[in-house]
């Protein structure tokens, strides 16, 4: 099997006196002829390869049939409940509400705006009366957020569109009549090639024109600043964070909408994240990791926000508190222990433990509760084998009972699911989750290990169709929490971070080596998987370590970390990564960027790259310039090990229909399961 020719550049670039080599340069353009021809040629060869693939039919059908429809959390405003739900059949989720005695009535269905189901559902806000709801839609994955306002009693838009571009977010004043969004500038007053930047904090009127909407907050804050905004239930305060890109520290100002319209420091040049919201008591919550890494939750006036001023109401624990919710009598708090959610009851006014609500298992808790008053609690709970599904309580009634599950939803048997530790280079106790059959199998098995570890993100227990599929069919899932992630709070993120990249992939590779150690796997039956940051770190498995797995998939992944802030969102990401113009920093990224660390004649595994073309968030580009680089390097026989680039287009980096995302898992495990011998047999597994 041939690779498509690619040209290689004589061009060395030097930066800070270091040569950086960059024989691919020309694959960043994508209306460059030869980027053009190369990518048609890669489609060509991609299906090939994936077609090949033995049991793709039965992995199509296997995963049709775990994958359930969805149901969210509540918003219950007055007689009125708003929710998501999915069925089985649907390809998007749908905006529903329902009033007592009556049935579901469908608000706002995605794939009824746009048959051709590019149309995503990106952001949906009740007003504070549940008469009116904002919406934010986007299309083909380019994440650009439009802004409606519907009308619920008779279903019909009352207002918008309204372009905010990238990074929304909405919140109602009382009354209904105003809402307060978080848009870009107009078209007309953007920098050339500065779209997804300048955002800004507007107040709107219903039915009045864009141009006539005023200004809050955001002039002369630097252009990647994103803005979060919330408004207490009475309208009367507004809260607004202001974070520069992905930086793990925001700024925090609060403004009596009543008053003067002066915003008044809560928290400013802080090296910490604080979100608040001004609660129906009258008292600022301030959700923080300041001086807690762990988090915690304190209160404060609103009068007189400065950090002088905050108590705790529910203090840093060795658990790191993930999420609250606040009740007429109680906050109800979930924090997480070894990456496992734990809900508990505490008194409103001290934080006095009260007691701890039992789950269905050792899985992932998100909280919420009636936003207007009152003691109901609503607790979203999924784990690796069990949809997401909602339970209920009201405080002092004893356990939670079923609210709702995921329409269509089948408990999968004989799986398993054990957290294991494994020690890292540095001697870091790193957990992981092991899903595998309960009868344990003889000899190493086809094994495919997942991991991100970056920008505070915890991989906390999910249901996955495509890791019950793999399962069933004999094979062993691991998700391994790295460092960078958020599971132990902001130290466990900042110990793979900037300078501690390195660390990410150490605990990668120790994973992966406690897996082929404790008889899972081998090195010939172990493929790693993972996205976007996660494709920095498949990338970086692939070039430094390939000896440890036969197979990659790199999804729509970071590469070239060199000039990775000159494209998409990448600007954005520096206070994760480090900046290639500061030389010390430059040093960092040119350490492990998987691109300059491709050694010709080396036995690279099989590798799966896969993009999208709506991405707006990381260029396809990377993944392009490393599978040049791959396939001119390897020394693996092409038919064997083959190293393809699978693109999609009317997709992006985030949301998109059914149909499409049981596509590209059967693309990628259809890819996995011929690499690692994972049987190609219609029934599963014994």
């Amino acid at each position: 099997m041939a690779y498509p020719e690619a040209e290689r550049l004589d061009l060395v670039e030097v930066m800070h006196g270091r040569p950086v080599p960059d024989p691919y340069r020309w694959l960043e353009d994508p209306d460059d002829p030869r980027t053009q021809r190369w990518s048609h040629e890669q489609d060509a060869l991609a299906r090939g390869v994936l077609e090949a693939a033995p049991g793709r039919e039965g992995l199509r059908g296997r995963l049709t049939a775990l994958l359930p429809g969805m149901v969210g959390l509540p918003t219950v405003i007055g007689s009125r409940t708003f929710f998501l739900r999915r069925d089985p059949r649907q390809e998007h989720a749908v905006y529903v509400a329902v009033e007592p005695g009556g049935p579901e009535r469908v608000l706002i269905d995605p794939a009824a705006l746009d048959p051709g189901l590019t149309t995503t559902l990106d952001l949906v806000a009740p007003s504070k009366e549940g008469d009116l709801v904002a919406f934010v839609t986007s299309e083909g994955g380019r994440e650009e957020g439009v802004l409606h306002v519907l009308d619920v009693a008779t279903g019909r838009t009352v207002d918008g569109p309204i372009l905010l571009g990238r990074g929304p977010d909405v919140a109602w004043l009382a009354g209904g009549s105003e809402l307060i969004y978080v848009g870009r500038l107009p078209d007309g007053e953007l920098p050339p090639g500065e779209e997804q930047f300048h955002r800004r904090v507007w107040r709107h009127r219903l039915g009045s024109q864009r141009c006539d909407d005023s200004v809050l907050f955001g002039e002369g804050i630097d252009k990647t600043a994103y803005f979060g905004t919330a408004t207490s239930s009475d309208g009367r305060w507004l809260t607004v964070s202001v974070a520069l890109g992905t930086a793990p520290r925001n700024d925090l100002y609060l403004c009596d909408l009543g008053g003067d319209g002066t915003f008044h420091t809560v928290q400013e040049g802080v090296d910490a994240q604080t979100s608040g919201e001004v609660g129906r008591d009258g008292r600022l919550y301030l959700f923080t990791n300041r001086e807690a890494p762990r988090w915690r939750l304190c209160v404060c006036p609103p009068e007189s926000p400065g950090y002088e001023q905050w108590e705790d109401l529910l203090a840093e624990a060795p658990d790191v508190l993930t999420g609250y919710t606040v009740t007429d009598q109680a906050v109800v708090a979930v924090r997480q222990h070894h990456v496992v959610s734990q809900v508990s009851v505490h008194g409103r006014d001290g934080g006095a433990w009260r007691y701890d609500l039992s789950l269905p298992g050792r899985g992932s808790a998100v909280v919420t509760s009636r936003p207007g008053g009152g003691d109901d609690v609503w607790i979203g709970y999924v784990d690796h084998v069990t949809p997401f599904r909602v339970l209920h309580h009201v405080i002092g009634s004893g356990e939670p009972t079923l609210w709702a599950q995921s329409p269509g939803q089948s408990t999968p048997e004989g799986l398993r699911t054990r957290q294991v530790f494994v020690s890292s280079a540095d001697g870091t106790r790193v957990p992981m989750f092991v899903i595998d059959g309960n009868d344990p199998a003889t000899g190493p098995r086809p094994t495919i290990l997942y991991g991100y570890g970056g920008f505070n993100v915890a991989l906390t227990p999910d249901y996955a169709a495509t890791i019950l599929a793999w399962v069933e069919r004999g094979g062993v899932y691991a998700i391994a929490n790295l460092r960078g992630g958020s599971e132990y709070g902001e130290e466990w993120h900042r110990g793979g971070m900037r300078e501690n990249k390195q660390n990410v992939f150490d605990d990668f590779f120790a994973a992966a080596q406690w897996l082929n150690d404790h008889g899972y796997s081998s090195p010939d039956r172990l493929g790693v998987a993972g996205g976007s940051n996660g494709g920095l770190l498949v990338g970086a498995a692939v070039t430094q370590r390939p000896e440890l797995f036969r197979a990659a998939v790199c999804s729509a992944p970071l590469l070239d970390m060199v000039r990775y802030e000159r494209f998409g969102l990448g600007q954005t990401w520096n206070d994760e990564y480090g900046r290639a113009d500061d030389p010390e920093e430059l040093e960092w990224l040119l350490s492990y960027s998987p691109y300059h660390h491709v050694v010709d004649g080396t036995r690279y595994p099989a590798v799966l790259f896969t993009v999208f073309e709506g991405d707006t968030r990381v260029d396809p580009l990377h993944a392009r310039k490393l599978c040049a680089a791959l396939q001119h390097a390897t020394s693996a026989d092409s038919g064997e090990r083959p190293i393809v680039i699978r693109r999609e287009h009317g997709v992006g980096h985030s949301s998109r229909a059914v149909s499409r995302t049981i596509e590209l898992q059967v693309d990628t495990l259809g890819f996995m399961a011929a690499q690692l011998g994972l049987p190609d047999g219609e029934e599963p597994s014994s």
